[in-house]
Formats: structure tokens, sequence, C-alpha cells
């Protein structure tokens, strides 16, 4: 682990860099470190005393600056010069700023100046309850700003959507050492709303699209609502720019109402997307998509997904149907045929799926679904070099669906904050050459933390938990049981290999827990590394035994496409078996998660 976590520091050549003045008089350890933020630093150090002299008039500037803009309005700083203690007696001195911070101003009795007509009392109250400028506090800058945006924020949600801020009076009171800012505010009329007008020669069905619309004509204006109409349509994936706008105040109709413009423009009729991946474990891969956008006219998407990989061999025909029968509301039908032949098992079939995901807010989703499949399923046993292959049996399956997911993660490919959370829940039950019913139950969590400025440092975690209920491990059909190991998993590992084992053969179980860590490095805008710790385990109980775990360990590339990244990742197992390779590569599209 020191070994993974060393790398990660980027290898470059120290370079000192010297500042543009010392400051000296801040005993704040905060107002110090603005303060030498904002005089900032030079490559060099001052090559005459003339020089010094400029950088240290420019530093006391910035300090002052700085000090006003923290509420320091009588503290001063004047620039010197110093000689250096520990260069050349015939080096020119440094520049120094004396900085004396004085009191601290504080707010003071802050209030709202409506311009022109006001606007309702309750308008007015949340105004100011949004001011939230409270007496006593520092006197910042950047307080009063953030508040007089926060103001016309709460009046905008409420139906004023031209209102403005005036100049504001920020009276800075010397003698009792205070700021008293006066915001004024001009709300404007109270906006409602009409139609949409829509600027648009594509191929959606215009009813279609009115149909999606959040408000209805004579509501009270919301920004929240026009957000929603351009989310809806975004959403579907079949245009290439969405833009909601409202309509100048001059366009009123004759009741008053002010109609919303709707911009659309269609992304191309037909996609092609071609996608390789490669692993030691999992050999090469080979994916080619092609999608029809809005055949149907009403944004629906068509997608053959072909895949050829050297364990699995797939074709998939998906139908979406955004916004089906209400709006946030998804229909999605799949036909698949598929072919896999893995060290733990033999299976060849085809399914058909349909299910209906329902957004709620802005990232909750709810799915349900059902689905039945069908096929020849075989289990393998291999011992040394022989492969033993077990009897053909005939499974049918109908299996129900249901599905949360929250996602408040900012990037799908490459996330650097925020959380995930999803589970599912499948009722199954299985006919043919076997009669059984059970529950399969999965959860998985991941987070994100950036722990260095802009990013450049990302702690990323994931767990995630599966059990079966209702049946016992050889019941269940061994394409329906849990496997790990793998890139998606636990890397390190060969696919499937962590769990139970016969000889090389992996038994897959009824419960399953991993569990990923990763320290995640961009050196580069483009070029970033990895180091990362992967834990998992496959068991016949509820919940697998501690003897059951296996942890990988590992380090990675990645490279930036704009809009993901590649990634390249190296892992060996911590904890290795027989049979079990020295260490496993792993090339892909995207984080492992």
């Amino acid at each position: 682990m020191l070994f993974t976590v060393g790398l990660l520091a980027p290898i470059a050549v120290a370079r000192a860099e010297e500042p543009n003045a010392v400051v000296q008089g801040v005993q704040d350890e905060d107002l110090r470190d603005l303060i030498r933020e904002a005089i900032g630093t030079a490559e060099h150090a001052a090559t005459s005393r003339f020089e010094a002299r400029r950088r240290g008039r420019d530093a006391a500037e910035s300090a002052i600056s700085v000090l006003r803009s923290e509420g320091y309005y009588a503290g001063e700083a004047q620039s010197d010069l110093a000689d250096r203690e520990d260069d050349d007696s015939e080096a020119p001195p440094r520049a120094v700023v004396k900085v004396t911070p004085g009191a601290r101003f504080r707010i003071s009795r802050p209030s709202i100046d409506w311009i022109n007509d006001p606007p309702s009392p309750e308008v007015q109250g949340a105004g100011s309850l949004a001011m939230a400028l409270r007496r006593g506090a520092p006197g910042r800058a950047e307080d009063v700003i953030a508040a007089e945006g926060r103001i016309l924020s709460a009046i905008q949600q409420r139906g004023h959507a031209d209102a403005k801020a005036m100049p504001r009076e920020v009276i800075v009171d010397h003698a009792d050492k205070t700021v008293r800012p006066t915001f004024r505010i001009d709300a404007g009329p109270l906006v409602r709303l009409d139609s949409v007008v829509l600027d648009y020669k594509g191929r959606t069905r215009p009813e279609w699209i009115a149909r999606l619309t959040p408000w209805k004509p004579g509501v009270i204006y919301a920004p929240d609502e026009l957000a929603e109409l351009e989310r809806r349509l975004r959403e579907t994936g079949a245009y290439d720019s969405v833009q909601v706008a409202l309509q100048p105040a001059d366009q009123l109709t004759a009741d008053g109402l002010r109609p919303v413009l709707l911009t659309l423009r269609d992304r191309p009729r037909r996609s092609l997307e071609v996608g390789a991946g490669y692993s030691t474990s999992e050999g090469a891969g080979l994916d080619v998509t092609t999608t029809r956008y809005n055949g149907w006219r009403r944004a629906d998407t068509r997608v053959i997904a072909l895949r050829l990989a050297e364990i699995q061999q797939r074709l998939d025909y998906k139908v979406s149907l955004p916004h089906w029968r209400k709006p946030r509301q998804t229909l999605t039908m799949t036909a698949s045929a598929y072919n896999e032949q893995t060290d733990a098992y033999d299976q060849t079939g085809a399914s058909l799926t349909a299910d209906v995901t329902r957004r709620s807010g802005i990232n909750a989703y709810v799915t349900y679904g059902a689905s039945i499949s069908g096929g020849r399923v075989a289990e393998v046993l291999t011992i040394g070099n022989v492969v033993l292959r077990g009897v053909d049996r005939n499974l049918f399956d109908v299996s129900l669906l249901g599905a949360v997911a929250l996602d408040h993660s900012d990037d799908p490919l490459d996330p650097k904050r925020g959380w995930r959370v999803e589970a599912k829940a499948e009722p199954i039950a299985t006919f043919g050459d076997a009669q059984l019913a059970y529950l399969k139950l999965q959860g998985q969590g991941t987070y994100y933390l950036p722990l260095m400025e802009e990013d450049r440092l990302v702690l990323a975690t994931r767990v995630k938990l599966g059990v079966i209920a209702g049946a016992d491990p050889g019941d269940v059909p061994a394409a329906r049981r849990f496997y790990s190991g793998g890139g998606g998993s636990v890397r390190g590992y060969g696919y499937q290999a962590v769990g139970p084992r016969i000889s090389s053969t992996p038994l897959g179980g009824t419960s399953l827990a991993e569990g990923s860590i990763e320290l995640r490095y961009n050196i580069t805008d483009r070029w970033g590394v990895v180091g990362f710790v992967d834990i998992g385990a496959v068991g016949a109980d509820s919940f697998p035994a501690g003897r059951d775990f296996s942890a990988g360990a590992g380090i990675g590339v990645r490279y930036n496409l704009g809009f993901g990244p590649i990634r390249a990742d190296i892992a060996i197992p911590l904890d290795p078996r027989d049979n079990d390779p020295a260490f496993q590569i792993y090339i892909s599209i995207g984080q492992a998660f």
C-alpha cells in the first residue's frame, strides 16, 4: 500500500519561488495567507533596490485590498526594504510589507430599499430572509455581494423574473466600526407564463413537445419550471442543443402573459460508436453500437449493440420511449441473444426485457420491470488441463425488477465529488429442467471526495453487497449466482476468480461483498495516475465469511479524452492461490467506478 500511494506523488524538479514581499505584523493565520496569496510570488529575487521598492509598493496595495475585502477598513500597510540574512551582502534587499490590520468592522442593520413598485409583503419577507447577513458578523465584501445575489434569486423564484440590483449603498462607519449595507432592488412586475413558442424545424412532432411543458398558462413564473422543461428534453438524448428562455417583457400577450421561447436542434439521425477493451483475465473485447434517433418523431431511440469478446458474444436491440404516457417516465424494451463461455459455466440463450424508469426531482430514479429468458446452461469444471462439461440443462427464467438510484456526483464518467447509491431487487422463478423460486438483492454505494484544489487529487470509494434469499448455492443456476474478480470488481484476480473454487473453476455463491478505495491524481489536464486497493468475497451464507475475502492492489494511468478517461490498470493479488497469475492488466474507457 505504501508503494501504491508513493507512486501518486508527481515527479518534478523542485524550484523555489520568491515572494514579491515578506508580510509582517499579521497574527491571524487565515488573513496572513490571504495577503500572501494576493501579493504573489516571482521566479527570482529582485535584482535591484528599485525593483524591490516597486514590488513593495505593489504588495502594500494588494494587502490593503485584502484588508478592505475582509472587513479591516481601518487597516494600514506600508512597504519597506530589509537586508537578506542568508544571502551575499551585496545582493539587493527584499521587499517587506508591514501590515497593521486594526479592528475588524462588523455588519450592522442591513436593509433592502425597494426601488419603484415594491413586491408583495411575502416576497419582501423572502428577500429579507435570503439576505442572511447576521448583525455582528464580519463586514466582508464577499459576504455583502453574495447576500445581494441571494436576494435576487429569492424574488426571481417567486415570479419577478426581471428583478435587478441597482447600485448598493454601503456605509462604513469608522466611529463605531460597523458596515451598514443597503441593497437597492428593483423587483419589476410579477410575471405570469404563457405557453411555449417553438423555434424548431426538426423531426419531433410539435404536439408531443408541447405535452412536456410543466406549467399551465397563467401560472406565476418560476425559473425551476423552465429548467425542468430543458431537463426533460435533454435527457431524451435526441437533441444537439436545447435552450429555454423567457421572452422579453415587450412581448406580452393581450392577457398580460409572457411567452417562453424553446429552441431545439436535432442531433444527427444516426450514430455509430465503436469501443474496445482488454484484460489479461477476460481477453480482448469489441463493442459496436449503432443508434437511430427520433425515428418515430417522439424523441425515441433505437439501439443495436453488438459485443464480441473472448468470453461473451451478445446482440441487443433496445428501444427507449422517453416520457412514455407521462413526463419523466421512460419505457425501455430490450431483446437479446447471447453466448457466454466462462470458467464457471457455458450459456447460450435469449431474453426479452421491459422496464419503466421514473425520475423524481433532479437525480432520483425508480425502475420497475419484468423479463423472460431461456436457454441452455452447462456448468464447467476445470482440473489441470482437463475441462469437464456438465450436463446441458434447458432453463427458463421469469423475473421482476424493482430498483432505486440516487446520483449526486458531478460527472457520469469521471466523478470528482459527490456520491451515488443504487439498489435493486429481483424475484426470479426458474422453469424447465429445474424448478426454483428465489429473491436476488443487490446494492452499491460510491463516494468521491476532492483532497486538493481544482480537484487534482480525489479519493474514491465503493461498497457493494448482494444476497440471494430462498435457495441454496448449488440449486441456483450457475449464471444467476454471484461472482467476483476482474476489472469491474476485485482487480488483480482473474474474471470470477474470487470466492470458492474447485481447482481453477469458480463456484459462485449466494452472497457478495466488495469494497474499493482509489486515489486519483491529475498530473496535467490530460494525464493522471491512480493507486487502488480492492477487496471482495463470495460466500454460501447470508454474508461471506472472513476466510472468503481476497484483496488486490495496483496502480494505473488515465488519459482524459475530454468526455471521459481511458484507463489502464495493472494489479497484483495480495493473497494469491494456486493457478492465480502474478498480475492482471485492464484497459477500458471510464473510471473503474
